[in-house]
């Protein structure tokens, strides 16, 4: 029987604080309590964890049926100049920038010296003197200090000049148009032709009548949909523009976590970390041909070991029909009752009617199909290896053969 206990207990107790004072309020903040946002700190900001008129299954299902906008403001934007910025950049995370097209977007890694993952981030190459990237607001004062000391040295080491731009909310806001609909509601309003952008390539352009807006296609919920970048005084008039369109409500960040996990997606902090590394991670894809034979990159020798003859832990995907949902930290026991590892998420999927969890089992304990128990408040349930995405990804890609 699939478990109904609202997902937002979960997420307030563990990944958010009731403390609104000690957080740091977005363009979009008084728009969310005008519009009924429950809001709640999530890493120092006050975001809705999900609004009075629609409850976080229901968010889930019209993202999944519709489109949603979330507020992501929190998350830090960072443009970098100069040039040898691709090769500054290389040496801190794990993609190859010098052979993507440009405006392009990547999903990319910073790893430290043992080959642990210090943070995921999206990075876009504008131009080789021109990048746009995205990261976590948990770990912006890491990243922020990953991205100077590089330039620094960089800078030093070169003799040229790098240049950084840390955006904060006051200055740029964040907002993701996600869903199947996403798509139709923004062609309306843009002068960019939506038809031409493909999943993981950026444009400038207008959005209604605000200018200078990013738009890159791609989200965190398995759907179609967009990261819009805003002029932060412009936010709520495009918000609101976008939500006159048929079919476009406002989602909080409860359906954004259960969306990205039935997509099979990370969150930093629980299912990955500094502690694991991008093959453990079942993120290998993240270190492409070009850089695993340069091996320049933090933690490449650990990295690329695991690469060759394998990791002894995966992280892996788990399906259970009934009992309450796995949660971060249950247990995961084998047939014989022996630990064998930890969730690291877990909640309801609204779209399977099941609940769904992600942790990391020994590799031979990893395939699909494996016989799992769930240890939930000393009571026991049983669960079954699933491969991820639990509900396939609907991202607008190119057709293979096209130029």
């Amino acid at each position: 029987m699939f478990s109904r206990r609202p997902i937002s207990t979960f997420l307030l107790k563990r990944c958010f604080s009731s403390k609104q004072s000690a957080g740091e309020k977005t363009a979009l903040y008084d728009f969310h309590v005008e519009n009924g946002g429950k809001m709640v700190n999530f890493g120092g900001f006050l975001l809705p964890v999900q609004y009075n008129d629609l409850g976080i299954a229901a968010s889930h299902i019209h993202t999944r049926n519709n489109a949603s906008i979330f507020d992501v403001s929190h998350m830090l934007q960072t443009e970098i100049k100069g040039k040898g910025c691709l090769d500054y950049f290389e040496s801190i995370c794990t993609t190859d920038l010098k052979n993507l097209l440009e405006n392009s977007s990547v999903l990319t890694v910073f790893t430290n010296e043992s080959g642990g993952i210090l943070d995921d981030l999206i990075v876009t190459k504008i131009n080789d003197e021109h990048l746009y990237v995205v990261s976590n607001a948990a770990m912006k004062h890491q990243d922020q200090k990953i991205m100077f000391d590089a330039m620094k040295n960089y800078n030093k080491r070169s003799n040229t000049e790098i240049n950084l731009k840390f955006y904060e909310p006051k200055e740029r806001g964040l907002i993701a148009l996600q869903g199947p609909k996403a798509a139709s509601a923004l062609e309306k309003l843009t002068d960019i032709d939506v038809s031409k952008l493909f999943f993981m390539t950026s444009s400038i352009g207008q959005v209604g009548n605000t200018r200078g807006c990013r738009i890159t296609r791609c989200g965190y919920t398995g759907e179609d949909g967009f990261e819009i970048s805003i002029p932060a005084e412009k936010q709520v008039e495009v918000t609101r523009t976008l939500l006159e369109q048929e079919d476009v409500k406002l989602a909080g960040l409860g359906a954004r976590d259960s969306l990205r996990l039935e997509a099979g997606l990370c969150l930093y902090g629980s299912d990955i970390d500094q502690n694991s590394t991008p093959v453990e991670a079942a993120l290998t894809w993240l270190v492409p041909k070009s850089r695993r034979q340069a091996a320049n990159f933090p933690g490449a020798q650990k990295i690329l070991d695991q690469i060759k003859e394998g990791s002894v832990r995966k992280r892996t995907g788990i399906v259970s029909s009934s009992g309450p949902p796995a949660r971060h930290g249950t247990k995961i026991l084998d047939e014989d009752h022996k630990e064998i590892g930890e969730v690291t998420s877990g909640c309801p999927a609204p779209s399977l009617g099941k609940n769904v969890s992600m942790g990391y089992l020994p590799t031979e304990k990893s395939k699909s199909g494996t016989k799992v128990v769930l240890k939930i408040r000393d009571k026991f349930y049983e669960g079954l290896v699933s491969k991820m995405p639990f509900v396939p990804s609907r991202y607008y890609v190119k057709p293979r053969g096209d130029k």
